[in-house]
């Protein structure tokens, strides 16, 4: 089967060559990866696109501005579906998630349609993390749990594996939300639509290099998406 990894970037010129090595470092001739660039003006675009030529497998989705990690993913997964991919990866480039457990992902898509690579399904699994990021996580994906009765331990993971027919099914032109609340919408919409979920456990490694996209704007969205979704479930308005 051939799997798509799609890695969002937004000024990440410090990660992602050693990230598309790392990945073709596997040796996993039917993994591919495209990079979604939304204009990166300190040149990772151009950084991938020279990675393209001595690549074969590696493919650049270039935006022309900064639109979101939401839709840069949805960008991706029309891509993976136009093009035959059969196990679609979600991705950071900061290497937060270690490119090793594709692998790990990968296996456990043979058990689940969506496998999620979780920090929290075997105690905490986080390093670096101050300890108000930590407790932020953590309560996120206890409150969705709450609110959704999402049966995830880390509802707001990035580092996920979909099956074809999953991203097949959901209205990715219905997709309301970015960052964590993206997450938790994608998540939630499989689940309902009666997909598997499943876990498997890695261990999370805050970044090193370059700065992080989190925002207080972030979080507020999630806060009250996760409403909005248990709303338009209870309603049978969920698209």
């Amino acid at each position: 089967m051939k799997s798509l990894v799609i890695i969002p970037t937004y000024n990440e010129r410090d990660n992602i060559t050693r990230m598309i090595n790392a990945v073709q470092a596997l040796h996993l001739s039917d993994l591919h990866v495209l990079v979604v660039d939304d204009g990166s003006p300190d040149g990772t675009g151009d950084l991938v696109e020279a990675m393209t030529r001595l690549y074969p497998d590696v493919f650049l989705l270039q935006r022309q501005a900064k639109l979101g990690l939401g839709t840069a993913y949805v960008a991706g997964f029309k891509y993976a579906l136009a093009h035959g991919y059969d196990r679609i990866l979600e991705m950071d480039a900061d290497f937060s998630h270690d490119p090793q457990d594709l692998t790990r992902l990968l296996a456990g898509s043979e058990k689940y349609d969506v496998t999620v690579g979780s920090r929290y399904v075997n105690g905490v699994n986080v390093v670096n993390w101050p300890l108000s990021r930590l407790l932020l996580s953590m309560g996120a994906s206890f409150y969705t749990r709450l609110i959704t009765g999402l049966p995830l331990h880390d509802c707001t993971a990035g580092f996920v594996c979909y099956r074809r027919k999953v991203l097949e099914t959901l209205n990715l032109d219905g997709i309301q939300s970015d960052g964590y609340s993206f997450q938790i919408e994608m998540k939630f919409k499989a689940w309902k639509k009666g997909f598997s979920l499943g876990e498997v456990p890695i261990i999370f490694i805050d970044r090193r290099m370059g700065e992080s996209k989190m925002s207080k704007r972030i979080v507020h969205e999630a806060y009250w998406m996760v409403w909005k979704l248990k709303l338009q479930s209870i309603l049978g308005k969920l698209n």
